[in-house]
């Protein structure tokens, strides 16, 4: 395989993107995908998309703008979404907790 076969099977995703995708894309997302196509060679171009879309997510909920996001928008976090609790509720209330007298907390 050479660069030339590489621009001929970029051109040919290019137009099998162009054509299938049922998705608006820029000139940009539309050459990068394509460029994508030709050198991994899914099945079919959705699947990129849908790789795509899994790093992305996995790259927002590492970094933890996921949670920024939640937390500024609906005061909740990703974690909390997942239980379904706040961590109010999963704690019994709000933070900080006052501290109970327990001597026996730490005996076998």
């Amino acid at each position: 395989m050479s660069l030339d076969d590489l621009e001929a099977d970029v051109e040919d995703a290019y137009d099998e993107v162009d054509g299938d995708l049922d998705l608006t894309l820029d000139e940009e997302t539309k050459r990068e995908l394509t460029m994508l196509v030709a050198a991994l060679d899914p099945d079919e171009p959705e699947d990129l998309v849908r790789r795509a879309v899994h790093l992305l997510f996995q790259s927002t909920v590492d970094t933890g703008k996921l949670d920024f996001h939640l937390r500024s928008t609906y005061d909740v976090t990703y974690d909390e979404y997942l239980s379904g609790m706040t961590f109010e509720e999963m704690t019994g209330g709000s933070f900080p907790q006052q501290q109970q007298k327990d001597d026996r907390r730490y005996q076998f």
